[in-house]
């Protein structure tokens, strides 16, 4: 009974971790706008910057019922370093852990730095030039994030029932695509 209460823990935070999805659909809405009003370019960056505790409450969520996991799936903890797929997803879930920080804790202080500057409703072109490129490099590690998500996920169902090379590989690059796709256009009509 243990086991599966943790794992729907575990398989929920996974879940609750689709926020570069959702972050790079509010990317594509503000692009949508156009040049927009300091109002709504505050509340569209106020969603994005809230985004980041909820990921790492629910990425430590993820760990933690991970391992616990482990002794209750009858798994050895040798496994953790052991099991390829095991290993592959901890290494996954820490470069998630390390993109995310790098937004939280560099790239999101120099645009609310960059926005505190701002006077009236307008953003003065000068600042919308500097943000523009901080904006650029959290898209673009929104993406990689959204491919590491599906990865991850793809590689918790093989704990129990492994998919065959090919189709993993193809699952990946599907993966790639899918990611590539909602940072490129992003995705007003879900798959499609």
């Amino acid at each position: 009974m243990a086991y599966e209460v943790f794992k729907f823990i575990h398989i929920l935070a996974v879940v609750f971790m689709a926020a570069p999805l959702y972050n790079l659909v509010v990317v594509h809405e503000r692009r949508r706008l156009g040049k927009a009003t300091f109002l709504v370019d505050r509340y569209f960056e106020n969603i994005i910057k809230g985004a980041a505790i909820r990921c790492y409450v629910y990425q430590f969520t993820a760990v933690i019922t991970g391992l616990l996991l482990l002794p209750l799936g009858g798994f050895p903890w040798s496994d953790l370093i052991g099991n390829p797929i095991l290993l592959l997803k901890l290494i996954l879930l820490l470069s998630l852990m390390g993109l995310l920080s790098i937004v939280h804790f560099r790239l999101q202080p120099a645009i609310e730095a960059l926005l505190n500057e701002v006077k009236g409703d307008e953003i003065p072109e000068g600042i919308a030039k500097q943000i523009a490129p901080i904006r650029l490099r959290r898209t673009r590690l929104a993406s990689i994030c959204l491919f590491i998500v599906i990865t991850t996920v793809l590689l918790g169902l093989q704990i129990t029932s492994r998919f065959g090379p090919l189709i993993t590989a193809i699952l990946i690059l599907i993966a790639g695509l899918f990611s590539w796709r909602v940072y490129r256009t992003g995705v007003r009509s879900g798959w499609f």
